[in-house]
């Protein structure tokens, strides 16, 4: 996949709030100083009326978000994932959550590919404390066309949505004519009988170059694209369950409370089944070049490959 084009989903973001803004008037965007870097200022300097620069004041945004939403506004508030979730968790479940509100939260810069911002700026929690919150969305999508898709359907969706998106350009993985994305709904990307591998966000192109490696071993792998993590896809976890026995979950998130939490619980519930889960493992990241942290802590193509290969 060298030669396939990379975009970040950031810069995704970014450009897909013009769009939006093209189509909605009551679209407006608030960042907390990060503009720049969470993209937002492509909106800016299209929209600058309807961009609010709260300052590092991400609690403070949040509850203007919340206030503009009950006027017919459509808040997108930006700002890295450790903040929006991390630093605003108390607004964003009491002031939006609480109340349903129609609040949109684009969370840039999450995980561990956030690279050399080091562990205080490395969120990999994020979607395990969205999770918690009644009536939120989760969208974690895994390029630069998904990310797109997602802020369109983000919009549609009556109710707040929490979106996550990163720092590290990614594949372009879904750029063909079938592609379809729809809230809530899981897509196969290859089938398989031996193994299924169920993967978010920029762990789905790496988990699609682990499946290769494997299946010129004679391993037979089923990936499935998970980019809504709430509501998850039951129907097609449970269907991978039982027509390949052995489920491994990918994401670049703390294995506690996101992706594989999600299917574990579905599967707990429904169909009882061997599962792993890939991610980071009860540890805080570190500063470094973002691929080297990717390979260190198992994440990227070979580490998925390593990390199935030991147990199957």
């Amino acid at each position: 996949m060298a030669d396939v084009k990379k975009i970040a989903t950031r810069d995704s973001y970014g450009n897909a709030l013009v769009q939006l803004g093209e189509a909605h008037d009551n679209v407006v965007v608030f960042d907390a100083d990060l503009a720049a870097a969470t993209k937002t200022a492509t909106f800016k300097k299209a929209f600058p009326e309807r961009h609010i620069d709260c300052g590092i004041a991400e609690a403070n945004m949040v509850g203007i978000a919340a206030g503009l939403s009950t006027c017919g506004k459509v808040p997108y508030v930006s700002t890295f994932a450790m903040f929006a979730a991390g630093r605003a968790f108390e607004q964003v479940r009491n002031s939006v959550g609480y109340p349903h509100l129609n609040v949109k939260i684009g969370a840039t810069h999450a995980g561990i590919s956030v690279g050399e911002d080091g562990a205080s700026h490395q969120c990999n929690e994020d979607i395990a404390l969205m999770r918690t919150i009644p009536g939120m969305t989760i969208i974690n999508p895994s390029d630069d066309i998904e990310a797109k898709a997602a802020v369109m359907a983000a919009y549609e969706i009556d109710g707040p949505v929490y979106m996550r998106f990163g720092r590290l350009a990614v594949p372009v993985i879904n750029d063909n004519p079938d592609y379809k994305f729809e809230v809530g709904k899981g897509v196969q990307l290859k089938d398989g009988s031996d193994i299924t591998i169920i993967a978010t966000g920029l762990e789905v192109g790496e988990s699609l170059k682990a499946a290769e490696k494997l299946e010129a071993e004679g391993v037979s792998v089923r990936v499935i694209n998970m980019h809504t993590i709430k509501p998850i896809d039951s129907e097609i976890i449970i269907r991978a369950a039982k027509e390949t026995k052995k489920i491994f979950t990918a994401e670049e998130h703390s294995i506690i409370g996101g992706l594989g939490g999600a299917v574990a619980e579905v599967l707990a519930e429904n169909c009882p089944t061997s599962l792993y889960r890939i991610g980071v493992r009860d540890t805080f990241g570190e500063s470094g070049p973002a691929v080297e942290l990717l390979h260190k802590y198992k994440l990227d193509a070979d580490g998925i490959y390593e990390q199935i290969k030991e147990r199957i």
